[in-house]
């Protein structure tokens, strides 16, 4: 890949409050790693390529921290039910035809298709039980070029008979069958290991699972604090439990040094769990469209951000009924309205800058030093050509990505980058 120099308009955080922008500038790369940006380009970088992007605004891939792929294909469905019920009546009848490779082919071509022309660059993606539908899965995202972690999902109890492994043993032993196929396999995309949620894992079932993360050094991805029933029946199947996230860590799947670990949606979460969330270094995937058409709640990010936690935002497809990074954004920063001047005005609501650096650093963050254009970050990069929006070109670059965001679709993305490396770019540019 070598160096390479990219010119055009750049926008990025460094900092959750703060956008840098960089008009008519210079970026300097080396092997799909930054190296710095600059007004002038630097003499020890002239003579080398210039990739120039004229108008388009050039901002970080966004990372998309929490999605259900098997759940695409019924985007915007049933989305008058809580998340129980949602779960019961529409989730699980339909991830059970992933048991079928003819039906996981299809469907899944619709959902990497989609994602590859979205401006996310990488996510974090829930899978179902059937090792062949996730290799499947895999093997497309793979071809995509994004950088992605899937998870075999783990589920030994509380599911129905048609979407429930037969016990903790074959659970974790098709898991660990599913990890050994994967080393070597892949470069694009890892494994994380992916107990659906408490309720639906035994005891037995964490134990062992926790046994293959200690082995493999994986990931963990999984469900916190989304519903107010769904944490009585935590309770009630984890009595000596001190809060939702213990019954995670008493089986040591709730982060720390050796256990990356990203929990979505944490409506609920209360100052002891919050603090443990803290302690452990777990990620908080936010997602503000689910928790609306799930009836949920809103998530206390402002006090999330002022407890130091780490927060990135996610679609939660299809409990959020969009796959767009953009829209997310848009909705943290409006949900974070609704919870200032419905519940606590001390809690102010988010600026554009602090929901695109969730979205950007704050879920990137997960995969490494991703998601800004800093020196020694990825070159993860989304191209817009924003013309459409900005027919009279009298706007900020700001005001431009503030547009974008709310207004935009795939159809002002005009080249996508994963470390560097091309994955996207349109036939009309």
């Amino acid at each position: 890949m070598g160096r390479e120099v990219w010119r055009g308009n750049f926008c990025w955080s460094a900092e959750p409050e703060r956008l840098k922008v960089l008009e008519q500038g210079y970026l300097m790369a080396q092997d799909g790693v930054v190296q710095g940006t600059a007004k002038e380009l630097p003499d020890a970088w002239k003579g080398v390529p210039i990739h120039d992007f004229g108008d388009c605004l050039v901002i970080p891939g966004l990372t998309d921290l929490h999605m259900h792929a098997p759940q695409y294909e019924f985007t915007g469905m049933g989305m008058d039910m809580e998340l129980l019920e949602w779960l019961n009546r529409q989730t699980f009848p339909v991830e059970a035809r992933y048991a079928e490779e003819a039906y996981a082919e299809r469907a899944y071509t619709l959902f990497t298709d989609d994602l590859k022309n979205s401006v996310t660059t990488r996510a974090c993606i829930f899978a179902t039980i059937h090792l062949p539908a996730t290799e499947i899965l895999m093997e497309k995202l793979e071809a995509t070029g994004l950088k992605t972690m899937v998870g075999k999902v783990n589920m030994d109890r509380n599911s129905p008979d048609f979407l429930r492994e037969a016990d903790a043993k074959a659970s974790a032993d098709e898991t660990l069958r599913w990890v050994d196929g994967c080393i070597g396999r892949f470069q694009n995309v890892q494994p994380i290991l992916t107990p659906r949620f408490i309720p639906s894992c035994s005891d037995d079932l964490m134990r062992r699972l926790k046994q293959i993360q200690k082995q493999y050094h994986l990931p963990v991805q999984s469900h916190l604090s989304e519903n107010p029933g769904e944490i009585e029946w935590v309770q009630s199947l984890c009595p000596e439990s001190e809060f939702y996230g213990d019954a995670y860590d008493r089986f040591g799947l709730f982060g720390g040094e050796d256990c990356p670990t990203v929990m979505a949606h944490c409506v609920y979460s209360d100052e002891k769990e919050q603090q443990r969330i803290r302690e452990r270094g777990v990620w908080i995937a936010h997602c503000p469209q689910s928790n609306i058409n799930l009836s949920s709640g809103i998530a206390p990010v402002r006090e999330f951000l002022e407890r130091g936690l780490k927060v990135g935002l996610g679609s939660d497809v299809a409990g959020g009924s969009s796959i767009s990074m953009f829209r997310a954004v848009t909705d943290a920063i409006q949900v974070s309205k609704l919870y200032w001047r419905m519940k606590d005005e001390d809690r102010k609501p988010l600026k554009l800058e602090e929901a695109f650096y969730l979205a950007t650093v704050g879920s990137g963050s997960f995969f490494g030093k991703v998601g800004s254009f800093e020196p020694g970050y990825e070159l993860d990069a989304v191209v817009l050509d924003d013309r459409r929006l900005n027919r009279l070109g009298s706007h900020t670059v700001r005001e431009r990505l503030e547009r974008i965001c709310y207004l935009s679709d795939d159809r002002e993305i005009a080249e996508k980058y994963v470390s560097g490396k091309e994955v996207l770019q349109k036939q009309n540019r």
